[in-house]
């Protein structure tokens, strides 16, 4: 089967894949991993850190593997940014927006709009 034809499931595995791959990449400079990424990000919003990661993590365990090196960096405490947190999600920040708009680099809006709209009613249909 040619890469044209693969099926919608093979090119969600794909990105999936790539997305992982690529966002582990523009983070390990700084010695972070994409969930802890998420978790900084979380904590700055009206998510809780558990929430944000659930459909990622396994457990409890798993969370605290991931936020422990957050906290004892001193960027976390619970589910709040310290300061020094602030700043660093602030400065990873830009390094993921720009990972971001490389991901999207030729695609429009309303295309980006579109395929998370028809992924969006797949996975209700799953449901």
């Amino acid at each position: 089967m040619s890469d044209d034809n693969k099926p919608i499931g093979w090119w969600l595995k794909e990105v999936d894949r790539l997305l992982e791959e690529s966002f582990e990449q523009v983070l390990a400079d700084d010695g972070l991993t994409r969930r802890q990424w998420q978790a900084l990000n979380a904590a700055a919003g009206r998510e809780t850190v558990a929430e944000a990661l659930s459909p990622f993590l396994s457990g409890v365990e798993e969370l605290v593997a991931v936020t422990n090196p957050l906290v004892e960096r001193g960027w976390l405490t619970g589910e709040t940014l310290t300061a020094d947190g602030e700043r660093a999600l602030e400065a990873l920040s830009a390094k993921v927006q720009a990972q971001r708009r490389r991901v999207a680099a030729g695609i429009s809006d309303s295309e980006y709009l579109a395929t998370v709209g028809v992924l969006r009613r797949m996975a209700a249909n799953l449901a």
